[in-house]
């Protein structure tokens, strides 16, 4: 028997119109004329490529979305047949495979081939591999946004200028060459207004995370709160509109003391356990994966992953006034360019400002950029907090990597530990 439809909100439901009017765009490139670009989620320059009127093509969204269907479990073992390893990031693997099968998108028509690759390196080297490996599909322009990585934990003017002087001198020339369109720098100031604007309402909806009951899952709901930032529509008015929706839900759950509506269509209101979560979630298996935490009464706060496109919680605006400038440090602040020390105090602090029961590390087989290095953060979150942190394991898009009944076990024990922290006086009861 199939799962009943998930209940959504009306933001939520906003959010799907989105999606599906882009993935129409992209798909109808042959009829519009409209050139379409493959980029990332973090550091992605949405607001740039818009200036030329190309399409933001996502493949590690498009992974996602496999993995929702649950169809890239198959794409995965085609891309194994032809030599991939089994421990490549399976974004890559759900890619490559899906083209060998036609590659449809989520609206049944084929993807085209990209116009132009537009590659944003912030911190993690797979997806440059990634991009080798299109280069060599499609035989299409790349362009390349080196940004340096954050290893003494903070960015200088040295990196932002060299970011600038690349934008200046390589990627605004291509995307011009590429689409046939002039830049126009007061058109990217106007975007850049509204991403601003969008980046206000996000931020204030993950800070409610702070209020008891929380009327946000920061986690499995953040993932919905994050979409429209971290991809194709940032700086967009839908973007805009689309945040103020969100703001106006959560604010109304506040009014009423509910928690965050569930795929069930409950709200969640008995909240037992505060958590913090770090790394990505899992997507082959996301509503049961939800479920498990939901169940047992624990409800996310704060998260990584929703750190992931940009540290807007952490004061980075788009700035209209320094347009080129501020692509630069977005680019820079992304979570997976900061170094461990800096992820590390990050979360400590999100462990004691959220008044979190602890931290909880969903490690994912095959990402490197998140998964190095967590159980030393871990273990100096502990340190540094005196609440009791988790170790569970799963894959993004890989389902043979997701055991529910570890998962489960692991998370029991994990809440036990908690209660047993409790009694000891070392954690307080934070459900309000």
């Amino acid at each position: 028997m199939s799962k009943p439809e998930a209940i959504k909100e009306p933001s939520m439901e906003m959010q799907k119109a989105m999606i599906a009017r882009n993935y129409d765009a992209i798909t109808s490139k042959q009829e519009t004329g409209r050139k379409v670009s493959s980029t990332f989620v973090p550091g992605n320059l949405n607001e740039l490529l818009m200036c030329f009127d190309i399409v933001n093509n996502l493949p590690e969204i498009n992974a996602i979305q496999a993995g929702m269907r649950k169809a890239s479990g198959g794409y995965i073992m085609e891309a194994e047949k032809s030599g991939h390893s089994e421990d490549v990031c399976t974004y890559v693997k759900a890619d490559i495979g899906q083209m060998s099968k036609g590659n449809i998108a989520p609206n049944g028509k084929p993807y085209p081939n990209p116009d132009v690759l537009m590659l944003s390196y912030t911190g993690c080297y797979t997806f440059m591999k990634w991009f080798e490996l299109l280069r060599e599909e499609y035989k299409c322009p790349t362009l390349m946004l080196h940004v340096p990585y954050e290893g003494d934990g903070h960015s200088t003017k040295n990196m932002r200028d060299y970011i600038v002087k690349q934008l200046k001198e390589v990627v605004i020339p291509g995307l011009e060459q590429v689409s046939g369109v002039k830049f126009d720098i007061d058109r990217l100031r106007q975007y850049l207004r509204n991403s601003a604007k969008a980046e206000d309402n996000l931020v204030w909806c993950l800070e409610q995370g702070k209020v008891k009951p929380s009327p946000i899952d920061a986690y499995f709901g953040g993932v919905y709160y994050i979409g429209p930032i971290f991809t194709a529509f940032r700086g967009t008015e839908d973007a805009v509109t689309y945040y103020e929706m969100l703001r106006k839900e959560v604010q109304g759950r506040i009014e009423n003391h509910q928690g965050p509506l569930t795929p069930e269509g409950t709200y969640f209101n008995d909240q037992k356990y505060r958590l913090i979560v770090e790394g990505p979630p899992n997507w082959t298996n996301f509503r049961e994966f939800w479920k498990m935490f939901y169940d047992e009464g624990a409800i996310v706060v704060a998260s990584s992953y929703t750190k992931v496109g940009g540290l807007y919680d952490q004061g980075f605006r788009h700035d209209p006034d320094n347009p080129l400038e501020s692509l630069a440090d977005y680019c820079l602040g992304c979570y997976t360019n900061l170094n461990l020390p800096t992820r590390v105090d990050l979360l400590a602090k999100y462990v004691e400002e959220y008044e979190a029961d602890g931290l909880l590390i969903n490690s994912i087989k095959s990402c490197n950029s998140f998964s190095a290095g967590q159980l030393m953060i871990m273990k100096e979150v502990e340190r540094r907090t005196g609440r009791p942190g988790a170790f569970i394991e799963t894959d993004l898009v890989d389902p043979r990597y997701f055991s529910a009944a570890n998962v489960k076990n692991r998370l029991e024990s994990y809440f036990q530990m908690i209660e047993q922290k409790r009694r000891g006086g070392g954690s307080k009861t934070v459900a309000a």
